[in-house]
Parts: structure tokens; sequence; C-alpha cells
């Protein structure tokens, strides 16, 4: 097995990229990434492309490296990724729309995102008029006494919209599929041409739950591109915030999850804990969801006695009233009987596609980006990567009720060791091209940011890769041969993002 570090020779590489290599590989270089891949020596991080070029960032898990490979297309062609590695089909068909390239090879041709209501097809690569498209063919199964279940794309209450495609034999599940696209919002054409300042407010609306974390993804690929770092301050006071997100998500996960097996009791008093963690934040730095708080350089706003304050006496209320809903939880028979053995994902597929998060974790992948990839000041904090290998509804709660632990954990030691100091500090002038990446853990798993800044500081591309992109397929997976009135509890088990997949 080759090193991933040892792909690239000196001349392929593109020196202005931080703070891992990229290089400009030839087709037989490419071609070896996509082996290993399949073969199980590397992991897929990202695939994007721009007009004339295909971008594959890997990752070597082992040794925590991270590369990018990118292949001239000149006649708008690249060997697909997607024919030898599943987890890159999707990623594929979304570049075929986005870009206008086409994987040769790929085995799924089928429109993603695009569903024939854009102003101009390809709007990231050579733009044309929108023509006509076909309607959306869903993928057939044949057998005695199978049905057809559509559900959505419009769903009850707020939920974003997502088409479900079940084939069923009576209640089981012979297969799922999904459609999505539906909220597509144009964020990385938005980008193009935009400032800083303006690119990570939309960065930071890529999906509002994960507001924080893809802040904070943006502006550290943009400080790793410029070659800057934050001040301390405001490293810490950035951990802090994404620890409370984390917080706030896993809990109203937890409630939610219960919800759908019909125990609305633990549905109450977590919201009502994720309503407390939400209220500090607000009080700490002046937004519910610390939305545009966290920039290039820095962040905008420091923390206050007062929001220190309230940040200590929510931990203290958790760390006081969790352990009794734990304990409800895992004291509930009819609630482990719809949780425990339902929607297992194996440990091969979580590997095989990369998953992170608690999707991953609770079957066995062993991947956290604040340690796994690494970046400060979880270096100098302590906390454990909680990992099970079950793979169902029930280890996905309990690793999100560990991560709650340690998550409260972590904000005690980061209000301990707070340092003192300025919280931003001012960008320089930009005069040549810069290019960055960034992998930060958000509370569904690893985001992936990828920044190129053109000569006059504006950005000429970003690339926003969410945690869901590896995810959504695995729920495919994971339903199939359970009864229908299991899907809520697998989907929210899961709780993709619809809106960080469809930017």
């Amino acid at each position: 097995m080759a090193a991933l570090m040892e792909l690239f020779s000196n001349d392929q590489r593109i020196w202005r990229h931080g703070p891992c290599a990229r290089a400009v590989v030839e087709t037989s270089v490419w071609n070896f990434a996509i082996e290993q891949l399949a073969g199980g020596h590397w992991t897929l991080l990202g695939l994007w492309g721009e007009t004339d070029v295909a971008h594959m960032a890997l990752l070597e898990e082992t040794a925590a490296h991270i590369a990018i490979a990118s292949l001239n297309c000149a006649e708008g062609r690249y060997p697909s990724v997607g024919r030898r590695h599943p987890p890159a089909i999707r990623l594929e068909r979304a570049i075929r729309d986005l870009v206008g390239l086409e994987p040769e090879g790929l085995p799924d041709m089928r429109p993603w995102l695009d569903h024939g209501h854009w102003a101009t097809l390809r709007p990231l690569g050579h733009q044309q008029p929108p023509e006509p498209m076909p309607s959306y063919a869903f993928l057939s199964a044949d057998g005695p006494g199978l049905h057809q279940i559509a559900v959505g794309p419009v769903h009850a209450g707020i939920i974003e919209p997502g088409h479900f495609r079940f084939t069923a034999n009576g209640e089981t599940v012979v297969r799922l599929e999904e459609r999505l696209g539906y909220v597509h919002k144009g964020i990385e054409s938005l980008m193009i041409g935009a400032n800083l300042g303006d690119a990570v407010r939309l960065a930071g609306r890529a999906s509002g739950d994960s507001t924080v974390a893809y802040s904070l993804a943006f502006s550290r690929a943009a400080e790793a591109a410029l070659r800057i770092e934050a001040p301390p301050r405001a490293v810490w006071l950035r951990a802090l915030m994404a620890e409370m997100e984390r917080l706030a998500n896993h809990i109203g996960d937890i409630g939610a999850i219960c919800n759908d097996a019909a125990f609305a009791i633990m549905h109450t008093h977590c919201g009502v804990l994720r309503e407390r963690v939400l209220r500090a934040a607000g009080v700490a730095f002046g937004h519910r969801l610390m939305r545009d708080r966290i920039v290039p350089g820095g962040i905008t706003v420091d923390l206050s006695r007062e929001g220190a304050s309230s940040i200590q006496a929510v931990v203290t209320e958790i760390k006081r009233q969790f352990p009794r809903l734990v304990e409800l939880y895992d004291n509930t028979a009819s609630l482990q009987d719809r949780t425990v053995s339902t929607g297992v994902l194996t440990s091969a597929l979580a590997r095989q596609f990369g998953v992170g998060g608690y999707v991953g974790r609770a079957s066995g992948r062993h991947f956290d980006a604040r340690r796994g990839a690494g970046y400060p000041p979880y270096d100098k904090l302590h906390f454990e990567i909680p990992i099970l290998t079950e793979g169902d509804v029930n280890a996905r709660v309990w690793i999100r009720i560990r991560e709650v632990e340690q998550s409260l954990s972590l904000i005690e030691q980061i209000m301990k060791e707070l340092p003192v100091g300025p919280v931003r500090i001012d960008i320089a002038d930009v005069h040549e091209p810069r290019e960055g990446l960034a992998l930060v853990e958000g509370f569904r798993g690893d985001i992936l940011t990828w920044l190129h800044i053109a000569a006059d500081g504006a950005v000429a591309r970003c690339h926003l890769r969410d945690p869901s992109w590896f995810q959504w397929p695995l729920l495919e997976a994971v339903i199939e041969g359970n009864i229908v009135a299991d899907f809520p509890l697998c989907n929210k088990s899961f709780n993709c993002s619809y809106s960080g997949h469809d930017l």
C-alpha cells in the first residue's frame, strides 16, 4: 500500500495551498487513487469540480494525512471514481449538474441536484440555457407482492423537503430510494466573487443547526490559505461555541428519536434542556445559534462575565438532570424494543463510506476530526471518542449520550483554561491567489471546506461538503429488512441535513 504523501511529486504540487498538499496529477495517478479507495486503503473526503478541473480530497486515516488530487479535464471528462467506489456516485452526479464535467464509467447518470427548474444549466461551469428534462426514473424492483410507497417531498411540520420512495413486501422494506435537491440554494455560486466577510456568512447558512461548525470550517480554510492564525482566546472561544452547538443538537436529537418511538416524555425533557443551552448561548454570544460569530481572523464578540456565568449555570443544570433522562431511556423496555437491533449499519459499510459522526462511531469507525485531523485547541484538551459496534438506532443514541458527557467536560475545561487577550486580528490585503482546506468536526461529523481566494482577495471558488453526503446513502441501506413504521426512527437516528446536502 502506497503512502498518501508519496503520491505526488514536487513538480506537481500547488505550493500556494495550505495546510495539506494539493497536486495536479496525471490520469494514471488519479486511477491509482481510485484503486486505493476501492481497496479500503484510503478514505474519500470530498469530490468536486471547477470548469475544467476535477478535485478529489483523500484521507489516509492511519497517518492522519490529507491530500487533494486535481485532474485537468481539457475535454470535459474524467475517469469516474464512483465506477469503483460507490460513495462517490452522488458526488459525481452533483458535479455533472453543477459543473458539467462528465465522469466516464459512472454507473448512475441521472441528475441529482438539478430538477430541471434552474435558470441556467451547469451554474458552476460552462453555463447553458435550461432545456426540458425527462421525468426522474426511480430504480425498479421486481417480485411478487411488491408495492411502492411514495413519501414527500413535502412533509408534516417544518421538516425540510425530500422524497423517499419505498418498495415494500407487506410491511417489510425491500428498497428505499431517496431523491434530494429540493432545497438547493446555490450557495457555492453565490460565493464566487464575494469577499471573505460575505462568504463566511453564506457558509454559516449552509445548514442552520451547524452554523458554528460551518463558519469555523470556512474561517480555518481562509486562515490556512492566508497563512494566518486567529488569536489564542478566539481559538478557545470557537471551541466553546462548537461544543455548545454539539450539546444542543445531541440533546435535541435524543428527545426527537424517543418521540418517534412514541415516548414523548423524553422529548419534552430534552427539549427543555436544549432550550436552556440555546438561551445560554444567546446571553454569552448574542445569538441563540451563535450565527455570524466566527469569522476569518477570529470571532466578532468576546465572552462577558455574564455570559460565562450563564454557560456555567446550564452545564451544572444538565449535569444534574441529564443522568436521570439517560436512566429513563435505558430502563424503558418498550423504548428499547423499538431501538435495539433496528436499522443496523454494518462496520464494513461505515468504513467504505468513510461515514463520520455518531453514525460512523456507532458502527465502529474510530474517526473524529478534532483528533484524527486535529486542530487547536483540542490538542490541549482531554476528551474521549466513544465507539460502539452494534450500529443500530440504540447505538446511535448512546453515542450521542456519551458525546453530551464529553462536551460538558470540554466546556468546563475550556472555561477553566480560557486565555486572555484579543479575539480578532485584521486580515492583510491579498496580492496573489491562495488556497486552503479545513476539516472540522460538526455535531453530525466532519465538515470539509476547500477555498480558492483570487488575487484580488475575493472568493474564486469554495466547496463545502456536509457529513450528510456520505450518510444519506447509508440510510437507504439500514432500512432494508425493517418495517415501514421503523423508518422515522432510523431517519431521526441519522438526522441527515437536507440543507447541508443541497448546497
